[in-house]
Parts: structure tokens; C-alpha cells; sequence
């Protein structure tokens, strides 16, 4: 009997894994692979992803070996591995969950050409091309997206973990998980490993834990950096170790405000992907077209600080600091941070979604890209250009008694919380009280506030659409 090879991806689960359970129903023997592609750079380039991604096979390879059967890993050229699946173990068809990153989709169309082979929807509620306006438009607005989407049939009960997965004759040859070398040799990710439990069994506590005891708070929390407001569950569906519908279902029990607005955020994800399948030049370019002619700025120095997390502004270096340690950011310094590089700084959106990309344990290709173009107003449903987030303001309404600031930038902790935010605005004498020199122990803002505002403001309004 020939066999079914269940190419994993960004899937990393055995439950709710429509590829994985139609393979198994096929009635054919499964082989499970996995392909490092280390050539490809939009996929897993961080160091952050790469460090979620070893432990997570490596979880799911041990659950794999416990339903009778083996994960394979390969490393190179996927059309030349999966023709090798085809021609030397006997594999008849190809089953995998659906992807939408545009040169994916061209990847894949490529590999599996000529080739027996099955897509399913494992990553999303619903499938891009059901959810249309009356006038059958594609969605540019979240509202009525998500309006839409919950009139839809709803999401499918999330399929069960298989209870075994039939193995072939004769199992490929396989690399070690280490030999495809995804950690780094410097063990900087030890941060990473007291904060994080990558794998889908520790993505289903979490989810059940947060319905139970924090889900109902999550609207009035989710904005405050300083508490663990939200659920943290980002990483663990970028790499597909849980599913949405799994979420969508467990979230149904509990109704209350917190938890509907929950959902709704994983709505915004779904909204992300939405817009990459419908409009797929969005990988390169903005949704508004206005925004390729804007005149950015090319200040390396000033990215550099941005991206180190030494910009003088205490919640942007707060926000930056926390992604280099943790490999995440909250959600809101996330918006402020980003407005802060696009609007204080003027220096190109597509940058910062480059440096999220590469430094997120959740750089997620189609939602980072989606939020970097919200914040930078050229993208679908985006604040508008001449909405500029003050970070100081931000600082004093989100994290009001300064805990997330004082953890992150411990060298202004003593400063009283009503002056921590604008450190600057101490007189020296004052800061030194408190053990502080700017310019020595803690930078001096790269750029004035108010300069910056009126700047960006002066700037934007050359593309902005003439009435």
C-alpha cells in the first residue's frame, strides 16, 4: 500500500489538525515530516522563532512517537525532499493545512504540482474567500468583517487528538532535531526558557486557565503592560500548537464581556490573514498606494536606539527591552513603540515589521504585517496618519504606578511615579537624587516630542489625499 505524507508546517499540534486527521482517514499508512528550509527568510529567520520552533518539535515529536509513529526532519530544498518522499517511499499523496504568506502559496503550488495532494483550512475560523461585503468586495475594515464572520456557520468542532497514527513498512531517514541546528551557540535564550513552555498540551492549559480566572477582566487589563492582562496565547498560534476553533469553542461556555472581547482579538488575527490572502501585494507594499512615495528617513543611529531599547522615552525603551529579554512585548507598548519609530522617528514601517519579525517569539508574517500597517495608517482599517501616540502620555495612562517601566528600565526605579514618564523634565539636581544622569546612566531623548509631532504631521500631509 502506497503511503500519505503529513507535511507539518506552522501546525505543531496533533489536536484539531484537519491535515493530520485526513490523512489518517485515508486508510493509507502516514508519514509525518517536518522540512527546515534555511534558505527561506521570511519563514522561522529570528533567533526568537528558531529557539519556539526546536522546543516545539521537539514536543511534538515525542507525542507523535507515543501514537506508534515518527517524525521525520529533513533540512534544504522542500520541492527536492517532498519529489524524494514520491519517488523512494512510495507516498501517493500529500496532505497539509492551508497557508496564505503570497510566496508560500507560490512555493507550494510549485512543489505539489502534479502530485496527489489535500489542503485544509487549519489556521483560520473561516476561509477568505466566504466572508464578502453585499456588494461580494473584499472586507478593508475590521467591524464589519468580523460582523460578517460571526453570521457565518460556525466554526467546526475541533477534531480530537488521534488515538494512533498507522506507520509505513519503513520510515525515512531522519536528522536529529539538534542537527538542524536551530539554537544558537551562545545560550542567550536562557531568558527565554524561565517565561516560555513551547507545545500544544501547555497552549491548552493556558487557554482553559485564562477562560476560568482572567478572560472575564480581559477588556479592562488588556492595556495595562504591569499585570499579566492577557492571555500570552501569541506564540503558541503562530506555531499552530492550538488552533483558533479551539479557542473559538472553549470561549463559549463563558459569556461575559471580557471573554467576548477575547475573541474578538482572535477575530483581528483572522482579520490579518484575511487581508494577505485578499490582497497579497501586501507583502511587499502598503495597502495605500500614497504611502510608496513618503519621504522616510534614513537614520541608522536613530533605528539603533530604537531597536536597543535606548531612545531617552521610558515606555518605548521599556517595550523594547522586554522583546529583546522575552522574545514578546505587550500589546499596547507594541502600538506605542511602533508609532514611536513610523511617527517620532520617521523611518520606514517596513523596517520595524522586519525587526518584530525577527525578534518575536510570535512573529506571525500575515498579523505583524497587518499591525505594522494599522500603526503606520497605510493599511486596512488604520489609525488615521495624524493620530501620533505621545509616549509620555501613553506611559502615565497605561502604566500609571510605573511597574512595567521600572522592571524593564531599572535605572530610573527611583524616580517618583509622576516624573518617571519625562525623566527630562527633572532638573538635574532632582535627578540626581534619584541616582540619575541623562546622557550618562540613561539617554537623553533622541528627539523632542513636540518637534516630532509637528514634523510628522508636516510630513504625512504631503501624501495625505487632497480633498
Amino acid at each position: 500500500m502506497s503511503n500519505a505524507l503529513v507535511w507539518f508546517y506552522n501546525d505543531l499540534r496533533l489536536a484539531d489538525n484537519p491535515a493530520l486527521v485526513n490523512a489518517i482517514e485515508s486508510g493509507k499508512p502516514v508519514i509525518p515530516i517536518f522540512i527546515w528550509d534555511e534558505n527561506d527568510s521570511d519563514l522561522h529567520t529570528g533567533g526568537a522563532a528558531k529557539w519556539w520552533l526546536h522546543q516545539s518539535l521537539d514536543r511534538l515529536s515525542n507525542r507523535i512517537e507515543e501514537l506508534g509513529s515518527k517524525l521525520i526532519f529533513r533540512s534544504g530544498t522542500p520541492k527536492t525532499i517532498i519529489q524524494e518522499m514520491v519517488d523512494d517511499y512510495d507516498v501517493s499523496s500529500v496532505y497539509l493545512n492551508r497557508r496564505f504568506e503570497p510566496h508560500i502559496i507560490e512555493r507550494d503550488n510549485d512543489i505539489l504540482e502534479g502530485i496527489e495532494h489535500e489542503i485544509s483550512n487549519g489556521n483560520l475560523l473561516f476561509d477568505p474567500e466566504d466572508i464578502m461585503t453585499k456588494q461580494e468586495k473584499r472586507y478593508t475594515v475590521f467591524t464589519p468583517f468580523w460582523k460578517n464572520c460571526k453570521m457565518q456557520t460556525e466554526p467546526h468542532e475541533p477534531f480530537a487528538v488521534p488515538t494512533e497514527i498507522p506507520a509505513p513498512s519503513e520510515f525515512p531517514d531522519s536528522l536529529e532535531l539538534d542537527e538542524m541546528k536551530l539554537l544558537p551557540k551562545i545560550k542567550w535564550y536562557t531568558t527565554f526558557e524561565k517565561k516560555w513552555r513551547p507545545g500544544e498540551e501547555e497552549a491548552k492549559r493556558i487557554l482553559i486557565h485564562f477562560l476560568k480566572s482572567e478572560a472575564r477582566k480581559y477588556g479592562k487589563q488588556r492595556n495595562i503592560p504591569g499585570i499579566r492582562g492577557t492571555s500570552r496565547l501569541s506564540p503558541y498560534l503562530r506555531f499552530g500548537e492550538i488552533s483558533p476553533n479551539t479557542i473559538w469553542h472553549e470561549s463559549k461556555p463563558y459569556d461575559n464581556p471580557g471573554t467576548e472581547h477575547f475573541v474578538r482579538e482572535v477575530g483581528w488575527r483572522e482579520f490579518g490573514y484575511h487581508l494577505m490572502a485578499n490582497f497579497p501585494f501586501l507583502a511587499n507594499r502598503a495597502l495605500r498606494e500614497n504611502f510608496e512615495d513618503f519621504p522616510w528617513r534614513d537614520s541608522e543611529e536613530d533605528y539603533t536606539a530604537w531597536t536597543k531599547g535606548m531612545t531617552g522615552y521610558p515606555i518605548v525603551d521599556a517595550g523594547m527591552r522586554e522583546l529583546y529579554a522575552t522574545g514578546w512585548m505587550h500589546n499596547r507598548v507594541r502600538m506605542i513603540v511602533a508609532s514611536f519609530l513610523v511617527k517620532h522617528l520617521l523611518i520606514d514601517w517596513k523596517k520595524g515589521e522586519r525587526w518584530f519579525f525577527d525578534t518575536l517569539v510570535d512573529g506571525d508574517f500575515c498579523s505583524n504585517n497587518a499591525g505594522w500597517q494599522w500603526t503606520a495608517g497605510c493599511g486596512a482599517d488604520a489609525a488615521p496618519y495624524y493620530r501620533i501616540f505621545n509616549p509620555i502620555l501613553q506611559g502615565k495612562k497605561f502604566d500609571t504606578a510605573a511597574r512595567y517601566v521600572r522592571k524593564w528600565v531599572p535605572e530610573i526605579a527611583d524616580i517618583p511615579n509622576e516624573s518617571i514618564h519625562a525623566p527630562w523634565e527633572l532638573s538635574e539636581a532632582q535627578l540626581q537624587s534619584y541616582g540619575v544622569t541623562l546622557g550618562k546612566t540613561y539617554p537623553e531623548p533622541i528627539v523632542n516630542h513636540e518637534f516630532a509631532r509637528k514634523r510628522a504631521l508636516e510630513t504625512f500631509d504631503t501624501i495625505a489625499p487632497k480633498k
